[in-house]
């Protein structure tokens, strides 16, 4: 399935603008709550299946990258597009419940409310994929490589919280 509807014709500044800033937004705001506890989570005991520290950086920024423009093929759409404004809205939903596990886990210094928080982002990026995909299949197939740094992420974090 690819787009259902036509996007606005020429380069649509204003949904760039928003999708970078959504971005930008969510990661740095995750980063808030991240740096400054890095100490303690050196201090955890980890699977033998963590990646190495370096790689948390480089994965993420080209998710949010990838989440960036799949937002953008949304918003980019004429506002009367069924389906579309509930779409932006379950985006920022999952953008909202991302950041959050940062302060979940790394804040709170709590693997079971990043738990807690996994689970959220799982729901609310089935949903955002649901939402997208009946107005976008490509948009939708884009968020597969976040759905399987998602469950990762929370085996990882499962992994974790049973070992600590």
């Amino acid at each position: 399935m690819t787009l259902a509807y036509p996007a606005a014709r020429g380069f649509d500044w204003k949904s760039a603008l928003a999708a970078a800033a959504i971005v930008v937004a969510a990661m740095g705001l995750g980063q808030i709550a991240t740096m400054p506890n890095l100490p303690w989570y050196e201090t955890l005991n980890k699977p033998s299946f963590t990646p190495p520290d370096w790689v948390f950086g480089p994965v993420w920024t080209v998710l949010y990258v990838l989440m960036g423009y799949l937002f953008f093929r949304i918003a980019r759409l004429p506002s009367n597009v069924e389906g579309r404004n509930a779409a932006l809205v379950a985006f920022a939903v999952l953008m909202a419940v991302n950041v959050g596990w940062s302060y979940a886990f790394f804040g709170a210094h709590s693997p079971t409310l990043g738990l807690a928080d996994i689970v959220a982002q799982a729901l609310a990026l089935a949903a955002t994929i649901a939402l997208f995909g009946r107005i976008d299949g490509a948009a939708a197939a884009g968020f597969l490589p976040v759905a399987a740094w998602v469950a990762f992420a929370g085996a990882l974090n499962y992994e974790i919280w049973r070992l600590n």
